[in-house]
């Protein structure tokens, strides 16, 4: 893939998964961005430490981090787990069936189709432990939001 498709899908990636943000509405929003923030910060910090063990690689520009991870993780993975929320708060096991099923589709055919087209490859990681990368951050998202919820809310509960 060229830089600039790469740049290209980056851009719409980003920009599709902000479009539907606005539908949330802004009581989830405000509800749900905090723990969504907080886990995003996570994976920033968790996708620098992959990049420089080198779990994956980008194939334009490897060293970049804005033409690499960051896309993902502004776009997708800052809209779904706020979607996430909003869809399965307060039910513990179709969030998680919700995260291992969405985390498994990222894991398994999207990158083999990210290899396929030359936009990235997991290099130490295999398919497996990428999918376990992403889905152990679904358990940070739901305690953040639980712990949020009972220091913020009244009495501890809001109604969904």
């Amino acid at each position: 893939m060229t830089i600039k498709i790469q740049r290209l899908v980056n851009v719409a990636m980003v920009l599709l998964s902000w479009l539907t943000i606005p539908l949330l509405g802004s009581r989830n929003i405000k509800r749900f961005l905090p723990a969504t923030v907080l886990i995003l910060l996570v994976e920033i910090l968790h996708a620098r430490i992959g990049k420089k063990q080198r779990w994956w690689v980008f194939y334009n520009k490897p060293k970049s981090f804005l033409l690499g991870e960051f896309p993902f993780e502004i776009g997708p993975f800052l809209a779904i787990s706020i979607w996430f929320l909003k869809w399965t708060y307060g039910n513990f096991k179709w969030f998680i069936l919700l995260n291992g099923i969405t985390n498994a589709i990222f894991a398994y055919p999207i990158t083999y189709f990210a290899r396929k087209f030359r936009y990235y490859t997991l290099v130490r990681f295999n398919n497996f432990q990428f999918f376990l990368y992403f889905f152990s951050k679904a358990f940070l998202l739901y305690g953040f939001q639980y712990l949020y919820e009972k220091k913020y809310s009244p009495k501890g509960k809001r109604k969904l």
